[in-house]
């Protein structure tokens, strides 16, 4: 078959996309290769869980009165009392939003009255989780959302290079067969297209703050990376 002519080959696998790489040197990286056999593309995937180190909670607070003034008075005595939970659940990377108010129309069972609102954010220990639905989740005006599960931000290195490895392997494998399939043997790798790696925190549903048994982190999915990469070869 005639030559097929490929785009150059990509070898920084996403550095160059956090600006790992200077200009000059990705330059130099790029090679224009040529196949004059059989491409072959194949698409390659891992994935690993990691053990939980923290959890990631986010929480709706408001406050509801006859006015503005009164309202966001409302919402700071609820955020004080909030923050004061919180910081005895010994709470990290703690944010707290601006707040934004709204009129809601008068209607037949009420008068109208102004809402005050904000969002609190922040991490803590797994082993804090019960006493965050509880009593945090039990204060007035606060509304909890799904609590998430972090893995340890400094593995993030040695599992991108499992994974890396990992989907690679994967696309290879994909690759030797189909290679095999049509009577070809060696295979000869020319370019590859990282996805990137995907790390999806794995969300709990808060539930009411009367239920037991008690809420137990250990229950909670792991947090999971993800890692996919497109491998083509040359086929012979």
């Amino acid at each position: 078959m005639p030559p097929l002519s490929l785009r150059p080959l990509v070898v920084l696998l996403g550095l160059v996309a956090i600006g790992a790489w200077p200009r000059a040197a990705v330059a130099q990286a790029q090679v224009q290769l040529r196949c004059d056999a059989t491409l072959l593309e194949a698409r390659g995937s891992a994935e690993q869980e990691r053990p939980t180190r923290r959890l990631s909670f986010s929480l709706a607070l408001e406050a509801e009165a006859a006015s503005a003034d009164g309202a966001l008075q409302s919402l700071q005595q609820r955020l004080a009392a909030v923050r004061q939970a919180l910081q005895r659940q010994q709470v990290e990377a703690l944010r707290v939003t601006s707040p934004s108010t709204w009129q809601r129309p008068a209607d037949r069972h009420r008068p109208a009255a102004v809402t005050a609102t904000l969002q609190v954010s922040g991490r803590l220990q797994p082993q804090r989780l019960q006493a965050l639905i509880r009593e945090v989740g039990a204060l007035p005006g606060v509304r909890l959302a799904p609590v998430g599960t972090e893995a340890d931000r400094g593995q993030d290195a040695a599992v991108r290079r499992q994974l890396l490895r990992g989907a690679y392997q994967d696309a290879l494998d994909q690759a030797r067969e189909v290679a095999a399939a049509v009577g070809l043997s060696q295979l000869s790798p020319l370019e590859v297209q990282l996805d990137g790696n995907d790390l999806r925190p794995m969300l709990m549903r808060t539930v009411a703050a009367d239920a037991a048994p008690p809420f137990d982190p250990a229950e909670l999915a792991l947090p999971k990376d993800r890692l996919s990469l497109l491998v083509r070869f040359c086929a012979r």
